[in-house]
């Protein structure tokens, strides 16, 4: 038995240009994400500067463009200057987000080799928790000043004449948490970042700025800390941030499934709030968003509690993925393409060992999660027109959410290529879904490829050893007369690539 959606894509039904920071990700000095993730020396796939080979090739299968940096809750207790210079001059502090010994080995000049190796941009955060205006601008001059002053000469005393021209710098990270270290109002971080950022674009009036929003949506203080944030910002910042995670706790997969819904919703919000403040300053100006935290988080808290403090890089948060993660990692993924007219960047965080796409074994095999093909697939094929698709779906309803669409289903074009990509998860626990689509204004295309991710066990995860779960190209999709009919197996990624004939 299978049940039925229907779907209209029309060229000209268009939300966005796809930015490709959309696909972007994030490493932050936190448990094995650095020293012993991408960053083992001694391990047999490791280059002449300590960067593990096999994890670069990893990384670049994923197309990754943007890395955001080196935090997260320990930006907020970092000293930049720190990370820089001879290794064996630089100091080991006690890191007091995450209670470990931060060696300072990898710093800023060493991510900025590694992120060329991988084909990214760098977005690099401030410490705006213990530090401020000074080092925020000392920094900025460290990295984008080309000569001539006192940073960007100590830079070139450190080996590296060329400036790192780092566009995209967040104004601290997750102001309005207490557990951040130099937690604030948002009165209080509103007046910071913005001294911050006028003092970093008066030393590089090309770069654009994140300032933090909530933490999550379920913070006390949301919306208001936007609204607040942004009446201090918005003159001088291009974007406000979205974090948020999710977990099935629960175990209720029709709930879980949901949660992208939730997902949407908190978007919907952000952006309402961003313009009203656009509306009281009376701004032309249009604030963006950066998704710059999402992804699933609960598998790995309890273990985390049994960690020994003031270790070196021990296993913290390493959630193992399994199927159902790789479903609500898609569903979230395909959300934030809807909203491409305001989500320009996003980060997937992160990226190696810490809830993770990418595992790692100490002096072993770097691994695939489950997380990894839907977020590879987006990346790869999901660069181009973000478009409006007219939807009819079967609906269900749970726990939290009520009319939730067994389809969840976007689309992009590549004009340049003459390629169409749809993206799509059948939520259905028990039955397939037959996508009718239809392709009018897409007319002399053919299916080239119909990818789908399925498994019959929802807990099913991978390994160093066994990939149980991952994608097969033998999907059911077939155009006739300008229909597109595909079977979309029951809880299934689906990605149907068409190319004009």
């Amino acid at each position: 038995m299978y049940k039925k959606a229907k779907m209209i894509l029309e060229k000209d039904f268009k939300i966005a240009e796809v930015d490709n920071r959309i696909y972007g990700s994030f490493i932050e000095h936190l448990g094995r994400a650095v020293y012993g993730g991408i960053f083992e020396p001694g391990h047999p796939e490791a280059d002449e500067k300590g960067f593990r080979k096999d994890v670069t090739g990893l990384i670049k299968e994923l197309q990754v463009p943007l890395i955001r940096y080196p935090g997260g809750n320990f930006v907020s207790g970092y000293n930049w200057e720190d990370g820089v210079g001879p290794v064996e001059s630089r100091p080991s502090r006690l890191e007091l987000a995450w209670r470990t010994t931060e060696p300072n080995v990898v710093g800023t000049n060493e991510f900025m080799e590694w992120a060329k190796q991988v084909n990214a941009e760098v977005n690099m955060a401030v410490n705006l928790g213990t530090r401020g205006i000074d080092a925020a601008r000392n920094l900025v001059e460290y990295c984008n000043h080309d000569s001539g002053s006192y940073y960007s000469d100590l830079r070139i005393s450190h080996g590296y004449r060329e400036p790192h021209k780092i566009k995209t710098w967040c104004l601290g990270n997750e102001m309005d948490g207490p557990w951040q270290i130099g937690h604030k109002t948002a009165a209080e971080y509103g007046r910071i970042a913005q001294e911050a950022a006028k003092v970093m674009k008066w030393v590089d009036p090309n770069i654009e700025l994140v300032a933090c929003g909530s933490s999550n949506r379920n913070m006390p203080t949301f919306a208001e800390w936007e609204a607040t944030v942004l009446d201090h910002t918005y003159d001088h910042v291009e974007y406000i941030s979205l974090h948020q995670y999710y977990g099935n706790r629960d175990n209720d997969i029709s709930n879980y499934l949901a949660l992208s819904l939730e997902m949407d919703d908190f978007i919907s919000s952000v952006i309402s709030i961003a313009d009203y403040i656009k509306a009281k300053k009376r701004s032309k100006k249009k604030i963006h968003l950066s998704f710059d935290e999402w992804n699933v988080w609960y598998h790995s808290r309890e273990a985390d509690k049994l960690i020994e403090p003031w270790t070196v890089a021990p296993p913290q948060l390493e959630d193992i993925y399994n199927f159902e993660d790789a479903l609500l990692v898609g569903c979230m993924l395909i959300t934030m393409l809807k909203h491409a007219d305001r989500v320009k960047i996003a980060c997937l965080a992160q990226l190696v060992n810490v809830i993770a796409p990418i595992m790692t074994e100490e002096n072993g095999p770097a691994w695939k999660q489950t997380i990894f093909y839907p977020y590879m697939h987006a990346s790869v094929y999901g660069r181009g027109v973000a478009l409006n698709p007219v939807i009819s779906s079967p609906k269900y309803d749970s726990k939290d959410f009520t009319d939730v669409p067994t389809l969840e289903s976007t689309a992009v074009y590549n004009e340049e290529n003459e390629e169409l990509t749809i993206f799509a998860v059948n939520r259905d626990l028990q039955e397939g879904l037959l996508l009718e689509c239809d392709l009018r204004s897409f007319e002399g295309y053919k299916v080239i490829e119909h990818i789908v991710l399925e498994n019959d066990d929802i807990k099913q995860t991978n390994s160093a050893t066994a990939e149980a779960v991952k994608p097969h190209t033998n999907g059911d999709a077939a155009i006739s007369g300008g229909q597109l009919a595909a079977m979309l197996p029951k809880l299934s990624w689906n990605v149907i690539r068409l190319v004009k004939a």
